[in-house]
């Protein structure tokens, strides 16, 4: 992916992660499109940042995916880069049916179905582009499981898995799909997360992150340092002492 002179759009990005990597990527040089469901922080976001755009959507909801991929196409036909942001992350008791499944639904349809539909909103658009790029986002935790995630876990390994076949099937098209692995990051995915000794700085992982897309722009996966210990355990051989080491170093892993 080059790191400028793209037209951006990235759903769920009114906060966290997604809002830091657009100011950035607009900084570089970027058209970027925000995306989210409250209208109150995107007029916030369109106020405080002028040139970026924003577009109101529930990545949840099939009909708002479509209904925000024509508004978005009509303002910017040149649109050529689409990372698909949005998604949420539970802490879940799997000892009871009743206190987990409507949190694993949620999150199954927020984390695999919203990037899946949005790529489908997209995919005859970015085809024709001469040059394109997807950007899923995954986890380390696709790698190495924090206990009392679990269906963002399975998520976010789905995305991971899905992302190395679209790839593949891709592979004849000018659409490169590019997976980005963040670790914890200090951010609101969770609560007190964005206070976590453990997670990384905000400011520090969009700046290792947009640093590897200029160094790397072939890259398959973008992987900060930080994330390369839960990636690489099974690899390592130590997935095990991977696997304890995270769920005893997060507080959200007792």
């Amino acid at each position: 992916m080059n790191i400028s002179g793209n037209t951006v759009f990235i759903p769920g990005s009114t906060s966290g992660i997604g809002l830091a990597l657009a100011l950035e990527l607009q900084a570089r040089g970027n058209t970027v499109i925000v995306g989210g469901r409250r209208t109150d922080l995107l007029k916030e976001i369109a106020a405080e940042h002028p040139g970026i755009d924003t577009v109101t959507i529930d990545t949840a909801d099939p009909a708002s995916i479509a209904s925000a991929a024509r508004e978005v196409l009509a303002r910017h036909p040149d649109l050529n880069v689409l990372v698909t942001m949005a998604g949420i992350m539970r802490v879940e008791d799997w000892h009871q049916p009743e206190t987990f499944l409507g949190s694993a639904e949620a999150v199954v349809n927020t984390n695999v179905l919203g990037p899946i539909r949005l790529i489908a909103a997209f995919i005859e658009h970015l085809r024709a582009q001469p040059d394109a790029t997807i950007m899923t986002v995954s986890s380390g935790l696709a790698f190495a499981p924090l206990k009392v995630t679990p269906s963002y876990n399975a998520s976010k390994a789905a995305i991971h898995m899905l992302s190395e076949s679209i790839r593949l099937q891709l592979a004849d098209t000018t659409v490169k799909v590019v997976e980005l692995e963040p670790p914890a990051v200090r951010t609101s995915l969770l609560p007190g997360q964005e206070n976590s000794e453990f997670a990384v700085p905000l400011d520090e992982f969009v700046a290792e992150v947009v640093g590897l897309l200029e160094a790397q722009p072939e890259a398959k996966e973008i992987q900060v340092e930080r994330v390369k210990f839960l990636r690489y355990g099974e690899a390592r051989g130590d997935y095990d002492q991977v696997v304890e080491t995270l769920n005893a170093a997060d507080p959200h892993g007792k």
